[in-house]
């Protein structure tokens, strides 16, 4: 870490707590923001592609009964 870095991080860690978390987050977003915008992108147009093929008849519905009972028998 630079030494601008590390001056920043001594001060951050003087800071209230909840304020560190404020910054946390923070600094946390403003990484590749960029990027999550594009998964979005991706899984918005995944999304819509499926419903579109249910509604081309492609793909079959499962009830919300069937997919628990699923997971119920995986999990024996």
């Amino acid at each position: 870490m630079s030494k601008k870095g590390t001056q920043v991080l001594e001060e951050a860690l003087t800071l209230p707590a909840a304020e560190r978390a404020q910054l946390a987050n923070r600094l946390l977003e403003s990484l590749d923001v960029a990027s999550d915008r594009k998964i979005d992108q991706l899984w918005a147009q995944e999304a819509e592609d499926r419903v579109d093929a249910f509604e081309r008849g492609e793909i079959k519905s499962v009830s919300i009964r069937e997919v628990f009972s699923r997971t119920d028998n995986m999990k024996r």
